[in-house]
């Protein structure tokens, strides 16, 4: 186990992480045992293979069976191979044989016969080829293999290149008797081999020394310290490498990364960043195709608006790319995407898919993309063929134990019936399907994957050609499930029964449903009520006010209802809001939505009493919001509507007030001053208690002094004593002693 792992770290440090990647995922293939009496033509089959196979896994698996074989012919043949340095692709495919061998533990008969081939191509051969030897070497202990590697590595009359490759065999051995050979190399005369020798004692953490006594002791203290501790400490510095490297691989990652979000923020124009995306889908890491990937979804849900044309054939393209996470984003952004036509290579995708999350998610975006096609608005086209076999893909996943997948074949079900162009025979046999899942799951008791898959029949029961075959089909199933104890349950089956008969529907959850202990079922009903609702659910409307979970709502289905009702019922309802009981029950928001609303009804029918009534609730809630303008307005208006001299001089007290308090104190005193021509203003004027309600408690922002210099300012006749008597008291109050004397300023 230490040898297998320190291979495939050896190979991950020495840039090689795909080869390392290849070997130790390549299983042997379940090759038959040939049998001794092997024929001539399978041993010229699997030999061609071998020698002419299109790719390395062919000629791996032809390697591989010969190597497990009986026959001695078969065993010549992979010698044979070995011996021959013309074909490097075949002999590398033995080597590799061997390392599998190793790493599946299946022995090999007179394995001893591949050491004198496999030492002439370390001979022969540098590079891949010199390594896949040195690796293949591994099936052997180092005492079966020393007295070839060592006269290898010290014969000066060896062509280097052959030295380094002894010396590189030795070093995978990790055998303290090779490091002890490779030692001694440190000071060979030629330089290569020197410098190789200390490279492979520093890669495997022994100190590198040419002082022959402090050599002779580092070896000394590795032999004491034993193979196994030697291997196990050389494997934990090892560890530590690849942590050291992984993590400044990271980091690089990450600053790369950034400096491409900066460039791709950078870019204003959408032209401009599709450019720059196309680019990046085509690079050849996947780190950087999965970076791209999420800025396009990143922009699909951003902005909801279409990618660029040109990003279409190339996101296409990559959900067949060989990396599995690039496959399973671009699946995923598919699936928000449908106008891609993409449809068809989808379904190639998702019939040789092997990876589990990725067919699901592959599965949806087919759904999603053949949706789109066959809605008449999209101009798509969608063959018959391909529509007829992903609905059979949706009915097996449909009946799939698992409930996520089953919640999505149901989706991709709706998505191809929804459109239309099935035969009723064909919708009415998916919808049964349906209905045939839910009450399987009802037994079981899964009520996430039955409030999903009423939730898909809901959505049938909408705006669609079928809505009367599914609202027969599944109406029956929504009023059942309100008795479910699950929440999801019921407020799927609340949203059927308003697909199928909004009038309907009301009728049956204002009876037992408007305080159910789900709020969604709550907010539904009320809604529901507020869009086809009348006066006899006011009631019940009303008693939902002032609660902060659902009271707005409530509200909003009122004032629809009002909306719709007469004006004898508006009526009616102004009196229960200014009763005891109303009080409180709505903000001042919501007492001027209803009012303007009963200004119009009352206005529409020539009620001339309401209109009064209506205009004063609105000036005093404008009042009181601080909307004095619009307040101002209404009092205005009032004023005109008054009839006696009593009634214009309260609503006159009550205009002064606002003018003080918006604040427009030249308009509040230009009023005042227009008073004082008509007549003199004592206590029991309203005008006075205006002013000084104002003066005991002022707006914040407003100076009572300002006030009171403008008030002195009105020119008044001296038969108004009444008036000057007020404005001496405000003066002395908030005036000067002089002022106070002489309220008018000498005027």
């Amino acid at each position: 186990m230490i040898r297998q792992f320190y291979l495939v770290i050896l190979l991950l440090l020495a840039g090689c992480q795909q080869g390392a990647t290849k070997v130790g995922n390549t299983a042997a293939p379940a090759a038959e045992t040939l049998p001794s009496g092997e024929t001539d033509t399978q041993l010229k089959v699997n030999q061609e293979s071998l020698l002419r196979g299109a790719t390395e896994d062919v000629r791996l698996d032809a390697a591989t069976v010969m190597l497990f074989s009986d026959s001695t012919r078969a065993r010549q043949v992979l010698i044979d191979t070995l011996k021959q340095s013309e074909n490097k692709q075949a002999r590398m495919a033995v080597c590799r044989a061997l390392t599998v061998s190793r790493e599946t533990r299946r022995p090999i008969r007179n394995k001893n016969d591949f050491i004198e081939p496999l030492a002439n191509v370390l001979k022969t051969e540098e590079g891949n080829p010199a390594k896949f030897a040195a690796e293949a070497l591994l099936i052997f202990d180092y005492d079966a293999i020393a007295n070839v590697l060592e006269p290898m590595a010290k014969d000066e009359s060896m062509p280097v290149k052959a030295r380094l490759n002894a010396i590189y065999a030795m070093k995978m051995q990790l055998d303290i008797k090779a490091v002890t050979r490779i030692a001694e190399l440190v000071e060979d005369k030629d330089k290569q081999v020197s410098a190789a020798a200390g490279d492979a004692l520093r890669s495997l953490g022994v100190p590198v020394s040419r002082d022959a006594r402090r050599r002779a002791q580092i070896l000394s203290e590795l032999r004491t310290r034993g193979m196994e501790r030697f291997q196990r400490d050389w494997l934990v510095r090892q560890e530590s490498r690849v942590n050291e490297l992984e993590k400044e691989r990271d980091q690089w990652r990450k600053l790369y990364l950034g400096s491409l979000d900066k460039i791709y923020e950078g870019l204003g124009e959408e032209g401009q960043r599709g450019k720059l995306l196309i680019e990046q889908l085509n690079n050849s890491e996947s780190m950087i195709r999965l970076w791209a990937l999420d800025k396009v979804s990143q922009w699909r849900i951003g902005t909801q608006s279409k990618l660029p044309a040109e990003l279409g054939p190339v996101l296409v393209k990559l959900v067949s790319s060989d990396n599995r996470d690039v496959r399973l984003a671009t699946a995923k952004l598919l699936s928000l995407t449908g106008e891609l036509s993409s449809a068809e290579r989808l379904a190639e995708q998702f019939k040789v898919e092997q990876d589990e999350e990725v067919k699901t998610e592959l599965f949806v975006a087919l759904g999603a993309a053949c949706h789109y096609a066959i809605v008449p608005t999209s101009g798509g086209q969608l063959s018959p063929e391909l529509r007829k076999q992903t609905l059979e893909w949706a009915a097996g996943y449909l009946s799939d134990e698992d409930a996520k997948k089953a919640h999505r074949g149901a989706e991709v079900i709706r998505k191809l019936i929804e459109p239309g162009g099935l035969t009723e025979d064909d919708a009415a046999r998916y919808m049964d399907m349906l209905v045939e899942r839910y009450s399987r799951d009802k037994q079981k008791g899964n009520s996430v994957l039955r409030g999903d898959l009423l939730g898909t029949m809901a959505r049938l029961c909408g705006q669609n050609i079928y809505k009367p075959e599914s609202a027969k089909r599944f109406a029956g199933l929504f009023e059942q499930a309100l008795s479910d104890e699950s929440d999801l349950v019921r407020e799927a089956a609340v949203d059927g029964l308003i697909c199928v008969d909004r009038p309907r529907a009301l009728k049956l959850l204002a009876k037992d449903f408007v305080n159910d202990r789900s709020q969604i079922v709550r907010d539904r009903v009320m809604e529901l009520a507020g869009e086809v609702g009348g006066k006899d659910d006011l009631a019940w409307l009303w008693d939902k006010l002032g609660a902060n979970s659902e009271g707005k709502t409530a509200w909003q289905a009122m004032l629809k209802i009002f909306n719709n009702c007469d004006v004898n019922v508006i009526e009616d309802w102004i009196g229960r809001f200014n009763s005891q009981a109303g009080k409180g029950k709505l903000s001042d928001e919501q007492y001027v939505a209803f009012f303007e609303l009963a200004e119009r009804k009352a206005v529409a029918e020539n009620k001339a009493e309401m209109v009064r009534a209506t205009k004063e609730k609105l000036a005093q809630l404008y009042a009181k919001a601080g909307q004095f303008e619009q307040a101002a307005e209404y009092l205005g208006k009032l004023r005109g509507l008054a009839k006696t001299a009593e009634q214009k001089e309260a609503i006159l007290g009550q205009l002064v007030d606002v003018y003080l308090r918006w604040p427009r104190v030249e308009a509040a005193t230009q009023l005042i001053g227009n008073c004082l021509l008509e007549k003199d203003l004592g206590n029991d004027s309203a005008v006075i208690r205006s002013i000084d309600a104002f003066l005991d408690n002022p707006s914040e922002g407003s100076d009572p002094n300002v006030v009171v210099k403008s008030l002195r300012r009105i020119k008044s006749a001296d038969q108004r004593p009444l008036w000057h008597q007020h404005l001496a008291r405000w003066s002395k109050r908030f005036g000067s002693a002089k002022e106070a004397e002489d309220p008018n300023g000498g005027g």
